[in-house]
């Protein structure tokens, strides 16, 4: 298909959700990183759950903030 062929949308049509895409962030890396510390902690030793407890409950946490504030 060509862009000769490509025809607008009718003009009654609502516009595409979301207008504005919310900016790149690094928490969904951490919270992933977190969940699995967690099940490499759960083969291994407490030490790496606790690690992994406590990166996902902050990844969690900033990646909620930004949220709420766009």
């Amino acid at each position: 298909m060509s862009e000769a062929d490509a025809t607008p949308p009718p003009a009654e049509w609502p516009k595409a959700r979301p207008e504005k895409l919310p900016k790149p962030t690094y928490w969904p890396f951490f919270l992933a990183m977190g969940l699995a510390f967690i099940f490499w902690g759960l083969l291994t030793t407490w030490v790496i759950l606790v690690a992994g407890l406590l990166i996902f409950a902050i990844a969690l946490g900033g990646w909620i903030s930004i949220l709420r504030h766009e």
